[in-house]
């Protein structure tokens, strides 16, 4: 109640107030129902908890039972007419100062039945009228208005206060909007859990259905129940249930209207609620309970995320194509003969090292992802994507790339030699993207077979140990630049000063003479 004695003339809110203003007719019916009420994140204060508060003393004295009403927020007004200024779900506190003095002498309790029912109209969820200075008993025409229109009535003593009541409220929302964000950060977690065990899909409904108390369904692309979890509901719910999840399920006409990514209903006493899984992957999450509580749609919403990175490469097909062509590839079978499974060709390779730290499993997936291709091998600090036909690499921020000649399957291990060498050139180089270079030269004027054992015949000396083989093909591509190849080799200059030297003496050749270069270069080519 207010903390001071309110003047006649001029209430808590809006204009003055006569002190005795003649009775009013009863306020006319709203023409329309007003808005839904804008809530706020926050879950509702139970009416229980406020009249639980000792500090408080409030007493309900009509009214329906307050196990069932809830607040959303407290709000003082000395208007006649309150219906205005209200937004729903309010405990409105009044000390009576609009009330005109021959209404509550009126038997009829005219103003009173039309003062209630604009509350109730609006949304109100109870009232509080406080006692003294200006009434120091509850209007008997007040409670029998309150018992006829259900709104609940509390009595609000002389030492407490209007804004004690609305500190209490706000005090209660804030230690449920906690209890309610702990909940739901626990549920998260949970759901991550569930989603790394052998079973994830089973394991994420079984705890999404024990999270919201009810019954939860992955439906497939064409309506079916793939797996469910939780209370069997009934036949009424389960059908209401499948007829929501169409709902929300992409069509797969390109020209019919676009589904909704979520949808809501009830059905026997159920709330029921289905969630589209990825962008058209056909899956869908139906979730049906007894009751809603604010976080609930956040869990379910987790739900969904982790099971559409769980169902969207199955749906796709991506997924098992790969699967099929590592299990072809693994019981014999040649790359050309598996390709087609992985998309048209042709295809190159692509070597990669981030410029900062080694890379990791994350950092190489999500190159993949911006290089167009989920093929990803992460190993010795090098990443490996083979990449299809139609997706051009281009250079990524913080990465320093190596790209091969686009090659046919069989032609695969050749290219990954291209993209490792281009690698080694782009680091050495430091520029973010080296391609392998495919112009026809002199070597095209030489028959294969007779380039190859040339090579074979000249390189015959180092063949034995790569390192050295490796070492001087670098260094001739980076024009004898020590520095440049050692980066390259990522050993010491001094180590590739060594193997050259090495090498130059295996060969007894000038490595100095550009003739002799070339002829290394051209053999090293065909190597």
């Amino acid at each position: 109640m207010p903390e001071a004695p309110l003047s006649p003339a001029e209430g808590p809110q809006g204009p003055a107030v006569p002190p005795v203003p003649a009775a009013p007719q009863a306020p006319p019916a709203p023409t329309s129902a007003p808005a839904a009420p804008s809530v706020p994140p926050t879950p509702p204060v139970p009416l229980t908890a406020l009249l639980a508060r000792e500090d408080l003393a409030l007493r309900r004295i009509a009214g329906p039972a307050a196990e069932d009403t809830v607040i959303r927020w407290a709000h003082t007004s000395e208007m006649a007419d309150p219906y205005p200024y209200l937004l729903g779900g309010e405990l409105l506190l009044t000390a009576g100062v609009h009330v005109p003095a021959t209404a509550v002498t009126d038997p009829a309790g005219t103003y009173f039945d039309g003062y209630v029912s604009r509350i109730v109209a609006a949304g109100g969820a109870a009232l509080g009228f406080g006692l003294a200075p200006v009434h120091d008993t509850v209007p008997p025409a007040l409670v029998a208005a309150c018992d006829t229109h259900g709104l609940p009535l509390l009595e609000v003593p002389p030492q407490t206060t209007f804004s004690g009541v609305a500190r209490a409220v706000w005090q209660l929302m804030a230690q449920a909007r906690l209890a309610e964000l702990r909940r739901v950060t626990e549920a998260q977690q949970s759901l991550a859990a569930a989603a790394s065990r052998p079973d994830p899909v089973p394991s994420v409904l079984r705890r999404l259905a024990q999270r919201v108390d009810g019954r939860a369904v992955l439906h497939g692309p064409d309506g079916t129940e793939i797996a469910a979890a939780g209370r069997e509901p009934a036949e009424q719910v389960r059908a209401a249930l499948a007829e929501l999840a169409a709902v929300v399920r992409p069509a797969r006409s390109d020209t019919a209207r676009p589904a909704p990514a979520s949808a809501t209903d009830t059905a026997g006493g159920s709330h029921l609620a289905a969630y589209a899984l990825g962008a058209g992957q056909g899956f869908v999450l139906a979730v049906a309970s007894p009751h809603r509580d604010p976080g609930d749609h956040t869990i379910a919403s987790v739900a969904a995320v982790l099971l559409s990175l769980l169902t969207g490469e199955h749906q796709s097909g991506t997924g098992a194509a790969r699967s099929s062509a590592l299990v072809r590839l693994l019981l014999g079978a040649a790359p050309e003969e598996v390709a087609p499974l992985l998309g048209p060709g042709p295809w190159a390779v692509v070597h990669a090292r981030p410029q900062a730290q080694a890379p990791d499993a994350m950092a190489a997936s999500a190159l993949g992802a911006a290089l167009g291709s989920p093929l990803v091998d992460l190993a010795d600090g090098v990443v490996r994507v083979l990449v299809p036909a139609g997706r051009e690499p281009a250079e990524q921020p913080g990465w320093t790339l190596g790209v091969s000649a686009p090659a046919a399957p069989g032609d695969w291990p050749a290219a990954d030699t291209q993209a490792a060498r281009a690698l080694a050139r782009a680091r050495a180089t430091r520029t973010a993207l080296v391609r392998h270079g495919s112009r026809p030269g002199l070597a095209g004027l030489v028959p294969p077979g007779e380039a190859e054992a040339h090579a074979r015949a000249l390189l015959a000396p180092i063949d034995a140990v790569p390192a050295l083989t490796e070492t001087l093909r670098t260094w001739l591509s980076l024009h004898g630049s020590w520095d440049r190849t050692a980066v390259a080799l990522a050993v010491h200059r001094n180590t590739v000063r060594q193997r050259i030297a090495r090498c130059a003496a295996l060969l007894e050749a000038d490595l100095d003479d550009p003739d002799v270069r070339m002829e290394l270069w051209f053999a090293l080519r065909r190597s």
